[in-house]
Order: structure tokens, then C-alpha cells, then sequence
């Protein structure tokens, strides 16, 4: 892939390890100048500070000693802690109390996921960061929210994609529901309006000279993702029963099918002008096929369907379809992604420090971001990095000897 400029984003030093990052003045994005503090947490608030990192933000992640809790992979692997350098600090010391609000009087953000009191218990709620900068934007990236009954509850996204409709429409007729990974309620629901919430409050605070909290449920955002879906409900043209809708893989038109070699290709050929398409590169006649506007009959037209893609492998479907404007695509692996002609096109995936990852996204005509340092283990910026957000080297040598700042070899 290309290491240069490409559809209007920049990768850095993508194939080698580029070493630490710089105080700020080497990022680049839309993001450049923005300040942030991240108080290390699991999923949805590292997305959220991961992309603020690839669109130029300067984060910096504040972590535990150990780092935040559950490790599934290698730190080197853990994508979502690219961008930024890393600081550890014993947060229930209460020096470190101190250095925090220190960071956090230099921030435009601060991002922190823990259940709601734990940030007011350690002295870092909203009232103490607003009092050491009132422009600060304080967002809060849980799964309930910071109220209601179950506020204070443990989760999953599991679970808060469970209470919200969401799981119960996703899956086949007759079958359990289906779990799309985290990606609905940590990414989708979490982590991207939580990001949505920041930006906001970043405009905002451009007329009102003051900072706020920003709220970020998992459960909120996953309702509103939900939006269409309860207008077509309200409206009698959905129903609660998933599998049996138009695009919850009820109609035959948009739905996955088989294919001769056990791959299989996504189908959404929902308007007339694709539904025809997709029967020319089939060499099915339409007069020869059940109504497709009968929903009592899709079942059959599904089975026609099905024997169809059977006959031939992924790879001829797809060169069937290359010509034809038909929404038909092959599903395609997550390691094979990668290779797919339109996503190797735009270079939606790069290498840092050897581990292939996607891109930082959107895209900008005159400021694009960039990806630059791969995750950092725990601790592994804890001197430099406080240097550079103004603390003097004898305070930072006291707090490293006292043991409420950790170093990495």
C-alpha cells in the first residue's frame, strides 16, 4: 500500500516502528492542537480517543499500573491504544490526584470510562476538572449512563445492546438472536457518539467560552441507532419478530447466500431497476419466479435463489457480477479484507510496527490524518510526557520515587 498521501489521508511512517511520539508538533489532521486526557478504560472510550488521536489530537492516555483490567491480545496488538503515549499513575495514591488535574488545566478534553462515582470518589469529577479549567469538555463513556437504576450495574455490550431492541432484531426467523461481535453497542452505539458528544461540545464551547459534560451511554446510543427501525414499527411496515422484515434477512432480495466453494455473497437488490440485475446475471426469468412483492411467498423465492448461487464459486459470482449494478459483493473474511480491489484502492488498511490495522477515517481534502505510533505499553512515556504537559523533572523524579508514577523499562 501506499505510504503517501492517498484520497486525502495521510499515513506516517506507517511500516516501521516510528518510536515515540513528539509533545504534538508532528501530528497532523483536522484535530492538530487539541489537548486531550484519557483516563485508560476498555472499548467504546479508547475507540473514541483512538480516532480523536488519528485526526491530530494530542491524547494522552493515563493508565494503572497493569494497565485497565481484561488484555485479550499483546499490547503491541491493541489497536485501539495507537496514536498516543502512555503514562502511569497510581490513581488511588493521593499524589496523583494532583498531577491529574494538573494534565486535565492544560486539556480541551478529558475522556474517562469508569461506572458512575468512581471519578467524584478519586477527587476528578466534573466539579473538580471544571475547577481547575472551565473550558474543559468532560466526557463520560459508560454503558447505562450515570443515572437510572442500573447506572451502577457491571455490562457488557451484550447486555446493553440487549435492553435496547437492538439484539432482539438482529438474527434469522425461528432462530436466537444473533451478537455482532461489540461492534453495535461499544462502536456504534458507544464510542462513536460519544465522539459526536465531544465535537459538540468542542463547537459549543466556541461561543460560550465554557466547557460541559458529555454524557455518553451505551445504551442511549444504541437506541437512537435504532431510529429507523422504530418509525417503520410505529408506522405498521415492521415487525417486532426478527428475520421476517425487509432487511433483516426476511426478504430473499437482501439476504446471504451460498455459494458452490462454501463462501458466500451479500445480496441487497431491494429497488426493481437491482432486482433485475441480479436475475440477468442469475439467467433467471422473472416470469418463471414467485412474486418477490408477496411476502408470503419468499420462502420459495428464496429456495430458487439459493439453487442458483450453488451452482458456481464466490470468485466467478463476483466476476459475474463486476459489470452488473446488481448490490451483490462476496463476504469477505476480516485477514482478507485487506486485499478487496476498492478497499486496497483508497488504502483503507496500513501496517504500524507490523501489525495491519484499518486507516484512520473519514477522510480530509486539506488536513488529513495520519497514523503514527503503534500502542504503547503501560508507563512507557511516563517522564517525557509529563515534561511536555509542564510538569518540572524534580517533581516528576519525586513522584516516580514515591511510587504514584511508573516508568517502563
Amino acid at each position: 500500500m501506499s505510504a503517501g498521501p492517498v484520497h486525502g489521508c495521510h499515513y506516517a511512517r506507517m511500516t516501521s516502528d516510528p518510536g515515540p511520539a513528539s509533545s504534538g508538533s508532528t501530528r497532523q489532521g483536522p484535530l492538530t492542537g487539541l489537548r486531550v486526557v484519557e483516563l485508560a478504560g476498555l472499548g467504546p472510550a479508547p475507540f473514541a480517543a483512538m480516532v480523536l488521536a488519528d485526526l491530530g489530537a494530542e491524547v494522552l492516555r493515563v493508565d494503572r499500573p497493569g494497565g485497565p483490567g481484561l488484555r485479550v491480545a499483546p499490547p503491541a496488538y491493541d489497536v485501539l491504544n495507537r496514536g498516543r503515549r502512555n503514562v502511569c499513575l497510581d490513581l488511588k495514591h493521593p499524589d496523583a490526584r494532583e498531577v491529574v488535574l494538573d494534565l486535565v488545566s492544560g486539556a480541551d478534553v478529558l475522556i474517562e470510562g469508569f461506572r458512575p462515582g468512581v471519578m467524584e470518589r478519586l477527587g476528578l469529577g466534573p466539579q473538580d476538572c471544571e475547577a481547575v479549567n472551565p473550558r474543559l469538555v468532560y466526557a463520560r463513556m459508560t454503558g447505562w449512563g450515570q443515572d437510572g437504576p442500573l447506572a451502577g450495574t457491571a455490562g457488557h455490550d451484550i447486555t446493553y445492546v440487549a435492553v435496547t431492541g437492538a439484539l432482539h432484531a438482529t438474527g434469522r426467523a425461528g432462530g436466537p438472536p444473533q451478537v455482532a461481535a461489540n461492534l453495535l453497542g461499544d462502536f456504534g452505539g458507544g464510542a462513536m457518539l460519544c465522539l459526536v458528544g465531544i465535537l459538540a461540545g468542542l463547537q459549543e464551547r466556541h461561543t460560550s467560552g465554557r466547557g460541559q459534560v458529555v454524557d455518553a451511554a451505551i445504551v442511549d446510543g444504541t437506541a437512537l441507532l435504532t431510529a429507523q427501525l422504530q418509525g417503520l414499527l410505529a408506522a405498521g411496515v415492521w415487525e417486532p419478530s426478527r428475520g421476517v422484515n425487509l432487511l433483516d434477512t426476511g426478504a430473499p432480495f437482501y439476504d446471504v447466500y451460498a455459494t458452490a466453494d462454501g463462501e458466500h455473497l451479500a445480496v441487497g437488490a431491494l429497488e426493481p431497476t437491482f432486482w433485475a440485475a441480479l436475475l440477468q446475471g442469475l439467467e433467471l426469468d422473472p416470469d418463471d419466479l414467485p412474486d418477490r412483492a408477496d411476502p408470503r411467498l419468499w420462502p420459495r423465492l428464496r429456495t430458487r435463489l439459493a439453487a442458483a448461487f450453488a451452482t458456481r464459486t464466490q470468485a466467478e459470482w463476483v466476476e459475474v457480477f463486476a459489470d452488473l449494478d446488481a448490490c451483490v459483493a462476496p463476504v469477505v473474511p476480516l485477514d482478507r479484507a485487506p486485499e478487496h480491489p476498492q478497499l486496497a484502492a483508497r488504502a483503507a488498511y496500513a501496517s504500524v510496527g507490523g501489525v495491519t490495522q484499518p486507516a484512520p477515517a473519514p477522510r480530509f481534502s486539506r488536513t488529513p490524518g495520519a497514523l503514527s505510533t503503534p500502542p504503547a505499553a503501560t508507563g512507557e512515556h511516563t517522564r517525557d510526557a509529563l515534561a511536555d504537559w509542564g510538569l518540572d523533572s524534580a517533581r516528576i523524579a519525586r513522584l516516580l520515587d514515591g511510587g504514584v508514577a511508573r516508568q517502563a523499562p
